[in-house]
């Protein structure tokens, strides 16, 4: 959904600031993710991030988790993340889990085949970033980004970087087998979010760093139905009007993430496929079988989601307490594949680090004549020695009536879960932390 040709043309007027013009201003106000961690006893001090403090955030959350990391602000993928570090309780030192993350592309195509929208490189997704006021960061601080020709303020200053913490329910919970004895825990998060606004859409990219060590990395689409498209009354669009009237245009969102994983300070991470297998029961056996087997993806891949299929990026230096590779498990989420474009044919890419490859289609990395300009085309046989990891997630979006007005937000994204980072639940009680590898009943 698109603004006026007057803001359409203004995008496109704006796609010339260069990287080097955005820049972070100072950091309005103070809140929880300003607070310093606490000392863990008999830890070594956490070295500092390799950012200045306008640049930096850094929280630690009331379990005893700490995440930091540094950020700046990109001309067209808008929030950068870098340098992401994870603390929890009884590690003397933080362990680095991505050198960076941002998003690597929104590419909007419409059911009627009229038009498509490569938001990020092609119609100002960054200088579109908005100013956000306290009630919409409770409890948290507003970072202010220096964006010039922004498209929806008079200043190049907008307050639109929130840093806040959530609670999000039970971590875990368990029974004790005697007494009445209840272990449980309830979750925080770090939430660090932007709007961006596209046209008649507002973007907000969300990213939760959650207390456990998993990433959730969320894109949702709010803001309002373009009054332009209500006039697909041919299968391609839905009836939002009173009666047969107003037919809003369906169509796709498919998002793309850029992640360069940097497991324990090494970008030579190693990419493992896994798949399962479940055979009927055999010889008497009162249930099916399922054998797991790992592929090692050595070699650049266009990898394809299906059921019992995941992946994980394994650390090359190191190992947690048991002795085993740190790794992270990528945990898809809900998607529609969008099959109209090559790019957008495949659920995760890992391709050979490339300083020119910049976004999943349309790219304007600076890359050599003949050189691909989608993700796709990247996957060309190399050996992979820096994994760079791009997910796709798609949404079809046929409207509805309870989508005016304003839109409700709809979201699509995926996670990354810690496997094998530490020994054992980062958030262990201390009573039950001699079981590890073998449970003893609890009173």
């Amino acid at each position: 959904m698109r603004v006026n040709s007057i803001s359409r043309a203004r995008g496109r007027a704006a796609l010339g600031v260069s990287v080097a013009a955005l820049a972070v201003g100072a950091t309005a106000g103070a809140g929880p993710a300003d607070a310093q961690p606490q000392r863990q006893p008999r830890a070594a001090a956490a070295p500092a991030a390799d950012c200045s403090a306008a640049y930096r955030i850094e929280q630690k959350l009331s379990t005893g988790t700490t995440w930091r990391m540094c950020w700046h602000y990109d001309s067209k993928a808008g929030l950068v993340l870098e340098k992401i570090s994870y603390q929890p309780k009884g590690e003397t030192k933080p362990i680095k889990v991505l050198n960076s993350a941002r998003l690597g592309q929104i590419d909007v195509p419409y059911d009627d085949g009229s038009v498509e929208y490569d938001d990020l490189t092609g119609f100002g997704f960054a200088q579109g970033l908005v100013n956000m006021n306290a009630a919409e960061c409770p409890g948290g601080t507003i970072k202010t980004v220096k964006v010039p020709d922004a498209f929806y303020s008079d200043s190049p200053d907008i307050k639109g970087l929130c840093a806040t913490t959530r609670s999000r329910g039970h971590a875990y919970r368990m029974q004790a087998d005697t007494g009445n004895k209840v272990y449980q825990q309830q979750g925080k998060d770090l939430l660090i979010y932007t709007v961006n606004k596209v046209g008649w859409y507002e973007y907000m990219t969300e990213w939760r760093f959650q207390d456990d060590g998993t990433l959730n990395m969320n894109v949702g689409a709010t803001g309002s139905l373009s009054p332009g498209d209500y006039d697909a009354g041919d299968g391609r669009g839905w009836p939002i009007g009173k009666g047969p009237k107003s037919y809003a245009t369906s169509h796709s969102h498919n998002v793309f993430w850029r992640l360069d994983f940097g497991l324990d300070g090494s970008t030579k991470g190693r990419v493992e496929q896994y798949d399962s297998k479940v055979t009927a029961p055999a010889r008497g056996q009162e249930a099916p079988t399922n054998r797991t087997t790992v592929t090692k993806v050595t070699k650049e891949l266009a990898g394809d989601a299906k059921n019992y299929r995941w992946w994980r990026m394994v650390s090359a230096t190191g190992k947690n307490k048991d002795g085993h590779a740190r790794s992270y498990e990528i945990v898809p989420g809900a998607t529609t594949k969008f099959l109209g474009r090559s790019f957008t044919k495949h659920d995760v890419y890992f391709t050979e680090y490339d300083k020119c490859e910049q976004f999943a289609s349309n790219n304007t990395g600076a890359c050599p004549s003949g050189h691909g300009k989608s993700v796709d085309s990247w996957v060309n046989g190399q050996t992979l020695t820096h994994p760079i990891t791009w997910v796709n997630v798609g949404f079809h979006h046929i409207a509805r009536d309870e989508d005016q007005q304003p839109m409700p937000v709809h979201w699509q994204g995926f996670s990354i879960a810690p496997r094998d980072v530490t020994a054992m639940n980062p958030l262990t009680p201390a009573a039950l932390a001699d079981q590890n590898g073998q449970v003893t009943p609890r009173s």
